[in-house]
Order: C-alpha cells, then structure tokens, then sequence
C-alpha cells in the first residue's frame, strides 16, 4: 500500500476475528488511538498554526454572533451571544459526528480493504476526533461566561455532560447507520449534509425556546421530542443561565418543565436507537468489502 493512502503503512496489521460490534471497537482501543490521532495530524497537516485553530474557528463565530445579533441588531434578549454559543458546542458536536462519520468508511476504504477490524471503528473514531474539537470551544465558552460573572454549579454540570452524552450517542447512532449506507450509495453523504442544515433550526440555538412555548402552547412539548432540542436546552442550563441577571427567573421562564427527566429519557432512547442502529449495521457489514 502506498503514503498516498493517508499513511495506511503506518497502521498494525490486525488478524482476522470474530466481530462484536461496538464492544470490539473498545477492546481495540489501541488502534481506535490510531485512527484518531491519524485524522487530528491529517486535518492540521501542512498548517502553520495547527490547533490553534481550534480556538481562532469558535471564537470568531462567537465573536459573529455578539456583534451581529446583540450590537447591530439588538435582539435575542440578555447575554445571546452566550445562549447561541453554549449550544453550538453541542449542535457542532452532534453534525460534524454525523458528517465525519457517514464519510469515515468510504474514506478509509485502503483500510477497509487491508485490514480485518470492525468496520465500526471508523464512525466512533471521527466521532472522538468531533470530541475532541469540543475542548478549545469549551474553553472559551467557560472564559466568556466567567467573564460575565456566572459560576459552575451541580446542576449545571449535570446538564451539560447529559447534553453531551445525548449528542455523542445520537450522532454515533447515525453515523453508523449512513455510513454503512454511504458504501451502497454515494448520496447519502449529501443527504447528511442537508439534513444537518435544518439541525440549527430545529433546537432552540438562535432563537429562545420561550418563543416555541408562546406560539404552539401546548404543542410545544411534540418540539421537545427531537433529542438535539433537549441537548441544546441542557447545554444553556449548564452555562447561559448562569450569566444572566436572574438565573432562577431564566430557568423557569426560558427552560421547559423537568428538562432533566426529559433529557435522561432522550438518552434512553438514543441508546435504544443506537442498538438498533448496530444491529442494522451488522447485518450490512459483510457486504462492505465487496461494495466499497
């Protein structure tokens, strides 16, 4: 095998063994290391800032947000930047999982190809490498809303790793279902990517779940059933809630009625999905090979 197979020489040759799905992958865990280090080093190759990047991307966009909405449009209400920017690390999180992971097969098929390995492996590593990027946004979210007096709290950390979890669970689930897809048919990858552009429209990032509530009533709660919803409103209840005047007053006037309940019972469901998802991907994975 060639370099020009994105340095395929420079990964172990695995002998061939029985598959168990996402458990493999795990037992694995020194080749998953791998695979993500190989497509961190891939992305900021021939860079001359390299990571930094990952903070320069994040903080431009929040940057975008606080002198669009809140300087010259003068709307969103108390400290928006912040309540559009704690939920853009989870909906950022969630596509870019989704995005990488429907292409991870397709892209690593010299891999595929060469070695016996769950081809699992390939969806939860761009899921980690997705991760991963959480970190430099996080950080500059936590300075921001220091910056704006608010503390950590329980509750909120709660929120946000339950936020997390969801994003991480769903986006898997997906990643694995389209990517096997994505091997049979090449359009699937499109697809993804318009259907993730109606992701940052059907959560509560840009505009406030409030107003979802004064306009369909009752209704609203069929809203709360999208999981990225619930991961979005965790996300501003760990973070933007604390930065503003009231954060008692902005909890239960901005935030949907037993949003933890909610959230925990969306992650049970994600990881039925999940589930379902593996057993879909198994049944086609014999096929990969030959179709890829």
């Amino acid at each position: 095998m060639t370099e020009g197979a994105h340095g395929v020489d420079h990964l172990p040759w695995v002998d061939p063994a029985p598959r168990h799905g996402l458990l493999e992958v795990f037992r694995r865990r020194y080749l998953l290391r791998l695979l993500v280090r190989r497509e961190i080093s891939a992305r900021y190759s021939g860079s001359f800032l390299g990571l930094i990047w990952s903070y320069i991307n994040p903080l431009s966009q929040l940057f975008i947000y606080w002198f669009v909405m809140q300087k010259i449009i003068g709307r969103g209400g108390e400290n928006f930047a912040v309540h559009v920017f704690s939920a853009l690390v989870v909906v950022h999180f969630f596509t870019e999982t989704f995005n990488a992971g429907t292409r991870s097969i397709v892209r690593n098929k010299a891999i595929v190809r060469k070695m016996a390995m769950p081809n699992e492996m390939f969806p939860v590593s761009s899921m980690l490498v997705s991760l991963y990027h959480v970190g430099p946004q996080l950080v500059i979210l936590i300075i921001v809303c220091v910056f704006y007096g608010w503390t950590p709290d329980p509750g909120g950390v709660v929120a946000f790793v339950l936020a997390l979890s969801i994003a991480m669970v769903l986006g898997t689930a997906l990643a694995l279902l389209f990517s096997a897809a994505n091997v049979f048919f090449r359009d699937f990858a499109s697809a993804v990517n318009i259907m993730t552009n109606f992701v940052r429209f059907g959560a509560p990032m840009i505009y406030p779940y409030s107003i979802v509530e004064d306009r369909f009533g009752s209704f609203a709660d069929y809203y709360l059933w999208n999981p990225v919803a619930n991961a979005v409103l965790l996300s501003q209840r760990a973070f933007w809630t604390g930065t503003t005047s009231d954060p008692a007053a902005t909890i239960a006037e901005g935030m949907p009625d037993h949003l933890f309940s909610r959230g925990f019972i969306m992650l049970g469901v994600c990881l039925v999905f999940l589930l379902l998802a593996q057993i879909v991907f198994t049944k086609l994975e014999h096929k990969i090979p030959e179709r890829i």
